[in-house]
């Protein structure tokens, strides 16, 4: 895919992962829509970087469905949906039941409810491109947050789900699995700090694989290593994956990762 004179849609683009790949489609002659539930940075950012604003809560349906139609009317189309907006929020199963359903509708439905929108339109034109936000933790896992572990999981399982099912039909599919991302998410993380790179150096990757219709996007030469050995002997992973947390548990002395939820 090529991303000039596209119509392309940026959710969670207020900040972190989704401004910078705003503002680089924009850079790239693309026409974008930047969302995000904060309506007054969002805004502010969109008309910094050259993109139109429309505010959305990815976590209600209402307001996924309300960005596609907005969209439809002004712009007649949607090239490329990026369901970005993301959180992390709990820790573990004592994490109470309102902010697993608050994690699941916004890392999970909302890339339900944009498909559900989004395809009919994308399917009566023959084409179209859905970048869904993931996270290495779906291919992995998350060290400090359940939640967090088990909504990426389940991104991904979507994504790969649309892939096979809409493939054959012009529809295009990535599923984005970065690991550390200096962004706000990342904040109170220091064992993925070490390694973390730049928005702009994601952004390069992420254009690289949708120029090549590709699937999968990571970030670290660490994931498909790790995701290998999970395949080949889960637990020899496992046992790795103990030691891992001991150690991000260690570097963390006490503090909870994602004390208030952060956003990607």
């Amino acid at each position: 895919m090529e991303f000039k004179s596209k119509v392309i849609v940026v959710t969670g683009a207020a900040s972190g992962i989704g401004l910078a790949l705003a503002a680089r489609f924009v850079q790239e002659g693309a026409t974008v829509i930047a969302s995000d539930r904060n309506a007054e940075g969002g805004a502010a950012k969109a008309a910094e970087i050259g993109a139109r604003f429309v505010p959305a809560d990815v976590g209600q349906e209402a307001d996924v469905k309300a960005l596609i139609d907005d969209v439809l009317a002004r712009e007649g189309r949607i090239d490329l949906f990026c369901s970005n907006a993301g959180i992390g929020i709990g820790e573990g199963p004592e994490t109470p039941d309102k902010q697993w359903d608050l994690i699941h509708r916004v890392n999970v439905m909302s890339h339900v409810w944009a498909a559900r929108h989004l395809l009919p339109h994308m399917l009566e034109r023959g084409e179209g491109y859905l970048l869904n936000t993931a996270s290495a933790a779906g291919l992995l896992t998350e060290l400090h947050s359940a939640p967090y572990a088990v909504t990426k999981h389940a991104a991904l399982a979507f994504a790969e789900w649309l892939a096979i099912t809409y493939g054959d039909r012009g529809i295009k599919v990535a599923a984005l699995c970065p690991e550390g991302v200096w962004t706000p998410m990342i904040q109170n993380a220091p064992l993925l700090q070490q390694t973390a790179i730049s928005t702009d150096e994601l952004v390069e990757k992420t254009l690289e694989v949708l120029r090549a219709d590709g699937f999968l996007i990571v970030t670290h030469p660490t994931t498909l290593k790790s995701f290998q050995t999970k395949a080949n002997d889960y637990e020899v992973w496992l046992s790795k994956m103990r030691h891992l947390r001991k150690k991000a548990m260690a570097l963390l002395g006490g503090q909870t990762v994602f004390p208030a939820g952060r956003e990607s």
